[in-house]
């Protein structure tokens, strides 16, 4: 997701447009992107520093991005 302090334009874009299309009440949108990955084995704390790892110095723009790591199963 891009830092609460960048500016969002296609966030702000569909904001303007929800109550146009009938959808009333969201007084914020911030728009962002997500990656899904598999991993081979157990996701133990180690997967999950080089996944943080991974996010932080190649997926992520951590100048103007935060990001988070979840796992689901």
């Amino acid at each position: 997701m891009l830092k609460p302090e960048i500016l969002d334009p296609q966030g702000q874009a569909v904001q303007r447009a929800l109550p146009r299309l009938g959808f009333e009440g969201v007084s914020d949108v911030r728009q962002g992107k997500r990656f899904e990955l598999e991993v081979e084995g157990p996701v133990d704390d180690a997967a999950l520093a080089r996944i943080r790892e991974m996010a932080e110095t190649f997926l992520a723009n951590t100048v103007i991005e935060d990001f988070t790591v979840r796992t689901e199963s």
